[in-house]
């Protein structure tokens, strides 16, 4: 594949942080980035166009992909028919199989074990009657999650007994849903991989993952030892995983550290949370990376900028300490543009790079 020119137009579904963070990449390395969202967001602020659309909008689908060289995207919930539309008239990366495939965590799990992966015992579930098999199957404790659209810790239910099982399938209003085993594990951490047009693949430092409230709190890299003794088991995994999807940018694993090796958790078909720190820590951070990748463009170094860096978020009112961040030597300040700061809300983040 011949590479994009700079002067060029990426397309990026979704208006959120990491389109904004995107695009900032895309813009150092002279290309101009048009948004597609049903709403203004962070991205809209540092993007050179905007589209404010429906997903279903057939005619504004095919008009913002006739602007565009190649399209890629910032969130896994994107309907396949407008990527379909949009494929049409623009390349899209990664493509339709990584979102088929990270939208639906039966698809997910299956994958990984396909790929010779280990994900926690799950079993799906369809129905009430789904429930209590796989509840007799995997026992108790276990979680209940939605088989899409769950994110930071949404559309999950943990269930202590069988007799549980009747208010989770209603608070997760009786959709289609993943039941999962509790795992023994003693730290979390993920997989950040990139992988190009003609198949060259690299993977970043593994970071380690400290969540609060299911939301991530803290990414450090190097991570501990007992992170560093799975990380070869997981990015090959990671790596046949993104050989048997054909795909193409920033491709995330999610996984648990347990004594019995690596166990997968889930995917994400773009850069994530966990790897914000290579904007200031690697040599190329994700979003540049991801840029490269889908438009064809090489791939840059992934080398750690210093002895060790550290990510931490700042969710909803952490933000009040933006003054003082800004104040501290060495910290990086990230804010995202929100107006809003509600609980949970992810609204920038700070990373500090030890040299």
């Amino acid at each position: 594949m011949t590479a994009v020119p700079p002067g060029s137009t990426l397309g990026i579904l979704g208006s959120g942080q990491l389109g904004r963070m995107i695009a900032v990449a895309a813009a150092q390395l002279g290309y101009r980035c048009h948004i597609y969202a049903p709403e203004s967001g962070p991205a809209c602020d540092v993007a050179a166009a905007f589209t404010c659309a429906a997903y279903d909008d057939q005619a504004a689908l095919a008009t913002f992909a006739r602007d565009c060289a190649v399209v890629t995207y910032e969130f896994e919930n994107v309907d396949l028919a407008a990527v379909d539309a949009i494929a049409a008239h623009a390349p899209v990366r990664p493509g339709r199989a990584a979102l088929e495939t990270a939208a639906h965590r039966w698809n997910e799990k299956r994958l990984a074990e396909e790929c010779g992966g280990r994900p926690a015992p799950w079993h799906p579930v369809a129905s009430r009657t789904d429930l209590d098999a796989a509840l007799a199957t995997i026992g108790t404790p276990a979680i209940l999650k939605t088989a899409t659209e769950g994110y930071d810790g949404k559309g999950q239910f943990r269930l202590t007994s069988p007799g549980d099982a009747h208010a989770a399938w209603d608070a997760l209003g009786g959709r289609e849903c993943v039941l999962e085993g509790f795992v023994s594990f003693t730290h979390e951490f993920s997989v950040l991989l990139v992988r190009g047009v003609g198949g060259t693949s690299i993977a970043y430092a593994t970071p380690h993952n400290e969540h609060v409230g299911g939301i991530l709190d803290r990414s450090t890299a190097p991570a501990p030892a007992a992170i560093l003794d799975h990380a070869p088991a997981a990015i090959a995994l990671a790596t046949r995983i993104s050989q048997r999807l054909d795909y193409v940018g920033v491709l995330t694993c999610e996984f648990f550290a347990t004594p019995d090796g690596p166990v997968f958790n889930e995917m994400a078909p773009r850069v994530h949370n966990s790897g914000h720190w290579t904007i200031e820590g690697a040599e190329t951070s994700q979003f540049e990376n991801h840029v490269r990748a889908v438009l064809g463009l090489p791939l840059g170094p992934v080398t750690l900028t210093g002895a060790a860096v550290e990510m931490r978020n700042l969710i909803g009112d952490d933000v009040d300490a933006w003054h003082g961040l800004l104040a501290e030597p060495g910290a990086h300040l990230h804010l995202y543009g929100k107006h809003e700061a509600r609980p949970g809300r992810k609204m920038g983040h700070v990373t500090r790079v030890k040299r």
